[in-house]
């Protein structure tokens, strides 16, 4: 069965969202890591730091939901929401045995 493990990019409120979606999936957050916590972390602006680099949250069986919380300053501070999907290996497989 395919999995799609969706990652979401946040204006800054990727914790917030996140908190939201665990309390509705559940489960706890395979990864969670701040910007303050990057080798990069001197060239992010301080009050920028403490916000979300990576997040991921179980969403199923095998489904993982994960995200940036973007800061303003950042390459894609003029993208309000984007999402890019990761689509399992095995649908390509799939398609290729049809």
């Amino acid at each position: 069965m395919p999995t799609i493990n969706p990652y979401l990019n946040f204006a800054g409120n990727a914790e917030e969202a996140f908190n939201f979606y665990k309390s509705v999936f559940g489960g706890e957050f395979l990864a969670l890591q701040r910007f303050k916590d990057t080798p990069e972390a001197g060239k992010i602006p301080k009050h920028e730091q403490n916000k979300i680099m990576h997040v991921a949250l179980p969403i199923g069986k095998g489904n993982i939901l994960m995200a940036t919380g973007c800061f303003l300053g950042c390459i894609l501070r003029h993208v309000q929401r984007q999402v890019w999907d990761s689509v399992d290996d095995q649908l390509r497989h799939q398609q290729q045995a049809a």
